[in-house]
């Protein structure tokens, strides 16, 4: 009992103070903090997890599917949506330090790292939370350009009934892509994305449900469900290939659950009371169990229309023009959902380097100094020189790293399946069950 009380009393804390907190319950338009009033709810974090869960990825699952068949392919789907959700709400009572309610707060998923773990850990977290996010940005952007191609294609081939190729550079269409993202990112901060978020996961759900529509069209017209028990059987590939697609397969359902790297960043966007934990689990049920099941049925009706056949992409499988109006919404649902998407992952990552600029040159005014512009009846804007500058540069670069290297985006599955392990479930579990031994350890909340 003595040992244990003493490690009670040797729990490290590694959190920074470096803002003053002004007393509770003082003005309506700050918080706890000083910062301005957050406004974000359940149904708002819900959109932002949305928007960032459910990508152009979940056109994928019907091939992943197919590699591992059906009785491991649901599974390993469930699998991942429960683990997902356990590790988030673990991830989510760290976003305080100490206690739930009045605890320092943690901004970011590297600040909760540094409260609960510190030492080269928070680095190593760093490094792959903002890999990823770099990725993800440039896979966007191809991703957003293909769908546009889609779109002008399935036209041209539907005016020439076929006869034209209609060959077509995808460059223009990435420049398009990083023009709507310079305005974009110019939306200070994560907290004013609600309603982009909302609008994406719209999106989202627009396409899903569409490729979930022509897959149960298609399986109605051949009378019969497609598919194994066991996946793509060995003939049609060999046994190597089947291990390697197998691998694969989990690489792209661990990149399509994966959003843990930008959870406390959503989660920062929540208003309190109640305890931002209790909101943002509820919100990750909610999101997940609609993920899940959305997951399910796009993956499994597409492996059932097209079994060993299914495409690497489920829209794209069913032809440019068959029918070509109702695969142009679809594309275009995917084009706008992206551009939400690029932001939310984006966000994050620009707040990491104006806030590092800021720390580093505090006297400079072209980083620190905010001309404010009044906008009648709404908010005034806080235009930022140094954020201009940056967040511009920062699009041109994925932009033109797009238009350099079109095959990145399978790299882009590659770094999401790596960065599964670490932030998803490695950190939430390492910081909960280092304290397990405490009998003073709250399950709501982080040390």
């Amino acid at each position: 009992m003595g040992e244990n009380t003493a490690k009670k009393n040797q729990v490290p804390h590694h959190q920074v103070f470096d803002i003053d907190v002004p007393p509770q319950g003082g003005s309506k338009c700050f918080d706890d903090d000083g910062r301005l009033k957050r406004t974000g709810t359940v149904w708002t974090a819900s959109a932002h997890i949305i928007t960032a869960v459910i990508g152009s990825g979940v056109l994928s699952l019907a091939w992943a599917t197919a590699q591992l068949g059906w009785v491991a392919g649901p599974a390993v789907m469930f699998l991942f949506s429960f683990v997902t959700y356990y590790t988030s709400t673990l991830l989510s009572a760290c976003y305080r330090s100490g206690d739930p309610v009045n605890g320092k707060r943690n901004y970011t998923y590297m600040d909760a790292v540094r409260s609960n773990l510190g030492g080269f850990k928070v680095k190593i977290c760093g490094l792959i939370q903002y890999l990823n996010l770099f990725g993800v940005a440039i896979g966007y952007t191809i991703a957003s350009s293909i769908s546009m191609m889609a779109v002008k294609r399935s036209n041209c081939f539907h005016s020439s009934e076929g006869k034209d190729p209609c060959h077509l550079s995808s460059n223009p269409y990435m420049i398009a892509f990083g023009v709507i993202q310079i305005l974009f990112s110019q939306i200070p901060d994560f907290d004013q994305l609600w309603w982009l978020s909302i609008v994406a996961a719209v999106m989202s759900f627009t396409y899903s449900t569409i490729g979930l529509g022509l897959g149960i069209a298609k399986v109605v017209e051949t009378g019969k469900i497609r598919g194994s028990l066991t996946g793509i059987s060995i003939g049609t590939v060999t046994q190597t290939q089947k291990i390697w697609r197998s691998f694969q397969a989990l690489g792209d359902i661990a990149f399509a659950y994966s959003y843990s790297l930008i959870l406390i960043e959503i989660q920062d966007t929540v208003r309190s009371p109640p305890s931002e934990s209790k909101t943002m689990k509820k919100a990750t049920l909610l999101s997940v169990a609609v993920t899940t099941l959305f997951y399910m049925l796009c993956g499994c009706m597409g492996y059932a229309a097209f079994g060993d056949l299914s495409p690497g992409n489920l829209l794209t499988g069913f032809g440019f023009y068959n029918p070509f109006w109702l695969i142009d919404i679809a594309n275009a649902a995917i084009v706008i959902h992206l551009v939400g998407a690029y932001q939310v992952y984006c966000q994050p990552l620009f707040a990491f380097v104006e806030k590092t600029a800021a720390e580093r040159f505090p006297d400079s005014e072209f980083i620190t100094k905010d001309i404010i512009i009044p906008i009648p009846g709404c908010r005034p804007y806080k235009l930022n020189f140094f954020r201009v500058v940056w967040r511009t540069a920062f699009v041109i670069m994925t932009t033109v790293i797009s238009m350099l290297l079109p095959f990145f985006n399978d790299v882009v599955g590659l770094l999401g399946a790596l960065g599964f392990w670490p932030l998803t479930v490695y950190f939430p579990v390492e910081i909960k069950y280092r304290y397990q031994d405490y009998e003073e350890y709250d399950t709501d909340s982080c040390y």
